[in-house]
């Protein structure tokens, strides 16, 4: 399984992350899913 930036959950990890409920080291190892959830908060996202 592979997470893109259009994922529902990464969408939800990066509002969590946004509005301060959790920080990136927060987001859980699942695949790819800290990875893109640290690109799309950091505005690096392809």
């Amino acid at each position: 399984m592979t997470f893109t930036k259009d994922s529902g959950l990464i969408k939800v990890w990066v509002s969590l992350v946004m509005t301060g409920a959790y920080t990136v080291d927060q987001v859980p190892v699942l695949y790819n899913l800290k990875t893109v959830v640290w690109e799309v908060v950091n505005g690096t996202a392809a």
